[in-house]
């Protein structure tokens, strides 16, 4: 089931939340729902683009943590090591940061516009930041 839309850059995707698996970044995220901001290329971790968020409090500890995310996964790092970061993995990722490999709460996956991740992240990288929404459907 698609519960968000997720519009970066050009692109629309479809998503739904992980709730059995990461309940408290989910409800957190939702609370913020709109949530708009812009996406940057990482620098560290591979083929993804990241929301830096600095010392934005979710409120959350670490659930359903993975440091390898899939193309279409969204990851929440809640902080700690690094500043608060979102993440979306557009191909190979290893979620890293100047400090070293970090582990995020996997709690958004993308159902539809796959096909679209990879012009997503290229575009990012070559032309800079995009900006993103993410809102219920």
């Amino acid at each position: 089931m698609n519960e968000l839309r997720v519009v970066a850059g050009d692109f629309t995707f479809e998503g739904r939340f992980e709730d059995a698996l990461a309940p408290a970044t989910c409800a957190a995220f939702r609370k913020r729902l709109p949530f708009e901001s812009q996406v940057i290329h990482v620098r560290w971790s591979g083929e993804g683009v990241w929301i830096p968020l600095g010392d934005l409090e979710f409120g959350v500890g670490y659930e359903n943590a993975t440091s390898y995310p899939a193309p279409g996964e969204i990851i929440l790092y809640p902080g700690g090591v690094s500043e608060t970061e979102i993440l979306l993995a557009y191909g190979g990722v290893q979620f890293a940061s100047k400090a070293g490999q970090l582990a995020g709460n996997h709690f958004i996956t993308l159902t539809t516009g796959l096909e679209n991740l990879r012009a997503l992240g290229k575009s990012t990288l070559w032309k800079g930041a995009q900006k993103i929404v993410f809102s219920a459907i």
